[in-house]
């Protein structure tokens, strides 16, 4: 299919006509057509004019065969946990009969989607033919239209985006305001340059995000053989030795059992809790402080992830803002920091070099120092069994489920010996160095990213300029 005739497919999209408005955003996007200038051969371009508008759906949960086919469905959290990139699958899928059935539409590879309700803002681009929920608008690209750029400017735009949002309870972007967009365009060429030289530096990240995820199933994998699954003792009580293992390391693990309020562990191994292996549990404040384009970075739900701590998207804070916001506790390299509310048990160890303070609904805990040095319990903390007794005890409430902080500290961790745990850090403070050297990396390519973004979309950068930038830095 041919990007002309892509862009010529009959949108589905109804309802109200684009209001005639004007906001305008930063530098890039508006509502309307704003009474900006444009540089030369730059013009601003009805985005309708170039992309096709697409909405989404969700078919019936009332009917199990519309679920569970081959056809990835995007969601709130797929783009929440994938801000930004391309992503091949989903966390759901619909079948064709769900399809057919519902007002989604299979959209093909390169579509650009933004979340438009409840968490509004978040961008992502199809690898391949996808449906979406009615959370998203959707644009299919014409042949006046680079992908990438557009979802770089939808980027670039996150303030305006929750800008040009209404509502009492939830802020949505209406299709009124969305078929109203416009862009500031340069010529298809130049906006291909401009993307190749956004997409080196996202590149980049990627790579050292998978590598780093690599190590953090190497560390996890290890956590749970010696922890959560007890091998070498089991080996041990059979009268084996522990695979791969070298005597010193095996002779640290006991060879029986014995019972606990956790339930059947090494014997020697004790209960200990949060309270006694932590010096203290701290949250954070329950407001925002003003964006800054520059300085420390205030930690935000969504810097939080599976895969632990994501600072490719971060909010900045003032200096002159950064001491009322760490009144009660300054983050600082060995924390670790998690989501206590909405998005329940997520976990990341804080690398060194990173100021930063905690935004809402983020808590941190500061474990003791000696043999632990925080990877034990962090690895603990993210561990199934320890996953398993949060849900069990989190408070549900009437919009969000939440862990209350004053019972955290009370929360029991299983305790080796100190000589074990120390053989532990031994191996996973070196990957886990390694893990902190690439994201500071990432870190910093991230930064000159977002630096790069509003010089180049405005136009206020050459690209060549850019290009050997990037070049220094990748």
């Amino acid at each position: 299919m041919t990007a002309e005739a892509t862009f010529e497919r009959v949108s589905r999209t109804k309802g109200r006509e684009a209001t005639l408005g004007v906001i305008p955003g930063r530098f890039a996007l508006a509502v309307g057509r704003p009474n900006l200038p444009a540089p030369r051969d730059w013009s601003w371009t009805p985005l309708s004019s170039v992309a096709q508008l697409e909405s989404g759906h969700t078919p019936s949960r009332k009917h199990p065969d519309y679920w569970d086919g081959g056809i990835p469905w995007v969601s709130i959290k797929d783009a929440v946990d994938n801000h930004g990139r391309t992503i091949d699958d989903t966390c759901q899928h619909v079948s064709q009969l769900g399809l057919d059935n519902s007002s989604a539409r299979l959209l093909p590879p390169r579509t650009v989607c933004l979340s438009r309700t409840a968490s509004v803002g978040y961008v992502v681009a199809m690898g391949r033919e996808m449906a979406t929920s009615q959370d998203f608008v959707n644009w299919v690209c014409g042949p006046r239209l680079e992908p990438d750029y557009l979802k770089y400017v939808l980027l670039a735009e996150r303030e305006s985006l929750l800008r040009f949002a209404s509502g009492t309870t939830h802020q949505t972007i209406y299709y009124p305001e969305a078929k109203a967009f416009h862009v500031l365009l340069p010529p298809p060429a130049e906006q291909g340059r401009i993307a190749n030289v956004l997409r080196a530096l996202d590149a980049k990240i990627d790579v050292n995000r998978r590598m780093n995820e690599t190590l953090e199933q190497m560390a996890g994998a290890l956590f749970k053989s010696w922890f959560v699954d007890f091998d070498p003792v089991h080996s041990k009580a059979t009268g084996k030795q522990p695979f791969g293992m070298d005597d010193g390391t095996a002779a640290l693990f006991p060879k029986t059992f014995r019972a606990s309020d956790l339930g059947s562990i090494p014997n020697s191994w004790q209960v200990s809790s949060v309270r006694a292996e932590c010096e203290a549990v701290y949250d954070g404040p329950h407001a925002t402080p003003a964006p800054s384009p520059v300085g420390p970075v205030f930690l935000g739900i969504r810097n939080l992830t599976p895969r632990g701590l994501d600072l490719s998207e971060t909010r900045r804070l003032s200096e002159d803002d950064w001491p009322r916001w760490t009144k009660r506790v300054v983050p600082s390299a060995g924390d670790i920091v998690f989501s206590y509310e909405a998005t329940l048990g997520y976990f990341a160890i804080l690398p060194r070099g990173l100021r930063c303070c905690l935004g809402r609904r983020l808590a941190l805990v500061r474990p003791l120092r000696g043999p632990y040095n925080g990877h034990y319990l962090f690895h603990y903390f993210v561990s199934a069994p320890f996953q398993g007794y949060l849900k069990q005890h989190a408070s549900v409430g009437a919009t969000v489920d939440r862990i209350l902080i004053a019972d955290f500290p009370e929360y029991p961790v299983l305790l080796p010996s100190p000589q074990l745990v120390a053989a532990f850090e031994d191996r996973a403070s070196a990957w886990w160095a390694t893990i902190h050297s690439r994201s500071a990396e990432s870190y910093a390519l991230a930064t000159l990213r977002d630096c790069l973004i509003p010089k180049l979309l405005s136009g206020e950068l050459r690209v060549k300029d850019a290009e050997a930038l990037v070049g220094e830095a990748t």
